[in-house]
């Protein structure tokens, strides 16, 4: 368990002390970044899956006649 509890203290002394964070500023423009990004990644996935189920559905219509 002692294990543990230095493992947390560690950390967040890590956290702390050694990990540069990013201004408000600068953290928002890479949220809006991400978001934008998600998006475009989102609609590129839609318009696959929707060219891939138009193309399975009207190979099954081709193939059942």
């Amino acid at each position: 368990m002692a294990g543990v509890v230095n493992y947390i203290k560690e950390s967040f002394g890590e956290l702390k002390n050694n990990v540069t964070w990013p201004t408000w500023a600068e953290g928002q423009k890479l949220t809006i970044l991400v978001a934008v990004f998600s998006i475009i990644f989102s609609l590129a996935i839609w318009g696959i899956d929707t060219v891939f189920s138009k193309a399975i559905g009207f190979y099954f219509h081709w193939i059942n006649g």
